[in-house]
């Protein structure tokens, strides 16, 4: 477990040297006709991650309540 926070902590101090390699790199592996695609296709993955997490916080909130309105109603 150590080594995952130590490559999230790494992943903190990236400058901007490095981004513009990784950039490069990017565009040599892709090609610049391919970025827009992939762009678009994590940024609706990124979307869909979203919206599910925000369901299943719904999802949890309104079963809290449910089961807080239950024990209310027990409890009287």
């Amino acid at each position: 477990m150590k080594g995952l926070f130590y490559f999230c902590d790494m992943l903190l101090f990236i400058s901007g040297p490095e981004i513009i390699v990784v950039l490069l790199f990017i565009v040599m592996f892709f090609g610049s006709k391919k970025i827009p695609e992939i762009a678009k296709g994590l940024g609706r993955a990124m979307r869909e991650v979203k919206d599910a997490s925000n369901d299943i916080k719904k999802e949890i909130r309104k079963s809290a309540s449910s089961a807080k309105d239950e024990f209310d109603i027990t409890n009287k």
